[in-house]
């Protein structure tokens, strides 16, 4: 299926060629009835000879409503540019014309309405003046039809012709894509809740499939979808849409919203393109020039960053970041028209490169070089270019920063892989790293771990968290690196901390000649040792070797002495069945110091327990 656009000056007969196609009346506004005018976009669908149907987006004409236009116009895949014989080109044909060169339509039919209103002279002149007039556009060469809508004349003939139009311009579009829906119409049904309508773009949308829209993040749930006033359970891309949206309130809907899975789509603040400027244009883009863009049927005010160039004048392009006023849903390929917004003029426009860049600083042949690759376009440079700042990302990710669909991702990041370019994290590579990236990550992890050695010779290791705040990646990314460090013997984990193969906490020599200086000087009375000294990492190591006891206030005695304590307690108690502090100090010739700190030690194990003045065996 494909969407035809209609565009066209203001009264040439758009509604009226499109009512007269398909007995649908595009004008669905009473104003635009009262007024003889369209002032919004309107829908319609016509079914052709051999069952195919066509969707058709009705766009107004008049210079007031080309924003209006300029939503509808964004997801169509070929034009019908009417154009009334009885007055030829006109301005908002020309505009019109512009803007479907600015967003590549190339596909179209030139009809020339009301030919029964003029003598044909006249029209032979209109003929020319159209040719001219096409030449060196996207539409140069566009076959031309004559019609009179109201007396049927020239319909037989347009229907066949469109028919030629829907085989020139078919799209191959995937069906197992992520579908995105920018919404041109939102409104509400009694009894059915928020519905938004229009072009569904990139993969197929079923009923029961979370969404979400963006930039609001609201969230909701796929109850029904329409093609052509027809429920169907699954819409395929490249078909005009109505979708029923439970959770969401209409009124938190409005034009522009991207409808997508949740997460799939993240607004933008500013974006890397491209930037034709229309030849008839009438001024140049300069240097922070504040402009409106139209992207989807979105539109936001932006300024123009110029990275090459000091302005583009009418009729060049250039390499320009886009700084957009506020988030909006841009994702790479998409193609935008800027215009200037007042008096408004469109001036050109072009295709996003990168819907996520860094801040650019401008003339600077790196980023140049950069946006010539992303504008290339092979999947190879694309991957690399996302994957240029050095951090991992998921295969999900990827297609969504690319624009690459899946078949195309694998494709391309198998032979990247073989040739060392890229490097997959883990089994079945959900996740990818610039391999040059992964080098510098994985030395310097090995790095940040024998330093950690160095510094905490005594520590089983660096911790995880450590590592991981350095690298500031997810979660998941950063566990399957740390994996293929291990799988490459670069490092060990164990538990929460890793370490260099080998590595095993030993005191440094300064350490050796402290302790050996402590026990030396404990040999003398090991029950009333002097104190252990500052060094507490050397204190925890001992502990937890089980070399020394750490008791209350701080006293540490040699494991040795301290189990030779707890033996004789142990045999007092069973012998007498209590016994005092007196009697611990009197018997190991130690201070009341010492020997209360050994019993309050007990005590907390409970292997004794006090009553009065004297302990007694903790009984369970």
């Amino acid at each position: 299926m494909i969407v035809i656009g209609t565009a066209g000056h203001v009264d040439h007969g758009k509604s009226t060629l499109v009512h007269a196609l398909t007995g649908i009346d595009p004008d669905r506004l009473a104003e635009e009835r009262a007024r003889g005018m369209t002032i919004d976009l309107g829908f319609a669908w016509l079914t052709l000879d051999d069952g195919r149907e066509v969707s058709i987006v009705d766009v107004p004409g008049h210079e007031r409503f080309i924003r209006n236009m300029l939503a509808g116009v964004g997801g169509i895949d070929a034009v019908l540019l009417v154009i009334a014989a009885d007055e030829g080109m006109m301005p908002q044909t020309r505009e019109h014309l512009t803007i479907l060169d600015v967003l590549g339509i190339r596909h179209g039919i030139i009809v020339l309405t009301k030919v029964d209103l003029v003598e044909p002279d006249w029209l032979a002149l209109v003929r020319d003046d159209v040719g001219t007039a096409l030449a060196g556009s996207g539409l140069a060469g566009a076959p031309l039809v004559e019609i009179a809508a109201p007396r049927g004349i020239g319909l037989g003939a347009l229907r066949r012709a469109i028919a030629a139009l829907c085989d020139r311009a078919a799209v191959q579009r995937s069906a197992h894509g992520t579908p995105r829906l920018s919404v041109d119409r939102a409104f509400s049904i009694a009894g059915f809740g928020t519905v938004v309508t229009g072009t569904l773009l990139d993969g197929p949308l079923r009923i029961g499939d979370e969404i979400e829209f963006t930039p609001t993040g609201l969230r909701g749930r796929v109850r029904g979808l329409q093609m052509h006033r027809r429920s169907v359970a699954e819409a395929l891309p490249g078909a005009r849409v109505a979708v029923n949206v439970a959770g969401v309130a209409r009124s938190a809907v409005r034009r522009g919203d991207m409808l997508a899975p949740p997460g799939w789509i993240q607004p933008s603040e500013r974006v890397d393109a491209r930037l034709h400027i229309a030849a008839d244009a009438g001024r140049p883009v300069e240097q922070n020039m504040a402009v409106d863009i139209y992207v989807g049927a979105a539109e936001v005010r932006a300024a123009v960053t110029l990275l090459d160039a000091e302005q583009l004048a009418p009729g060049s392009a250039g390499w320009v970041q886009l700084r957009l006023a506020g988030a909006t849903p841009v994702s790479r390929g998409d193609r935008f028209v800027i215009r200037q917004p007042s008096p408004g003029v469109t001036l050109g426009g072009g295709v996003v490169l990168a819907a996520h860049p860094p801040r650019h600083r401008r003339h600077r042949p790196e980023v140049i070089a950069t946006l010539a690759a992303l504008a290339r376009g092979t999947p190879e440079d694309l991957l690399c270019e996302a994957l240029a700042d050095g951090a991992p990302q998921s295969r999900v990710a990827l297609a969504r920063v690319t624009g690459l669909t899946a078949a195309l991702l694998a494709a391309a990041i198998g032979p990247l892989v073989q040739r060392d370019v890229l490097r997959e994290l883990g089994g079945g590579g959900a996740w990818l790293i610039a391999a040059e990236a992964w080098r510098r990550w994985a030395a310097a992890a090995v790095a940040t771990a024998h330093g950690y050695h160095q510094a905490w010779p005594l520590r089983r290791g660096l911790p995880l968290e450590v590592l991981r705040q350095q690298t500031g990646w997810p979660d998941e990314a950063f566990g399957r690196a740390i994996a293929a460090l291990e799988a490459a013997q670069h490092l060990v984990l164990a538990g929460d901390v890793v370490a260099l193969p080998g590595f095993s906490p030993q005191p440094t020599a300064s350490q050796r000649a402290q302790l050996a200086a402590w026990q030396q000087a404990s040999a003398a009375n090991p029950w009333a040792p002097p104190s252990f000294g500052g060094d507490d990492e050397l204190l925890a190591w001992l502990v937890g070797h089980g070399e020394v006891v750490r008791l209350p206030g701080d006293i540490i005695l040699p494991a040795v002495a301290y189990h030779a304590m707890v033996q004789w307690i142990g045999q007092q108690l069973r012998t007498d069945g209590q016994i005092a502090v007196g009697q611990v100090r009197d018997q190991f010739q130690t201070t009341r110091r010492y020997a209360l700190a050994v019993l309050e030690h007990l005590d907390a194990q409970r292997v004794t327990r006090r009553i009065g003045d004297v302990r007694v065996a903790y009984r369970r």
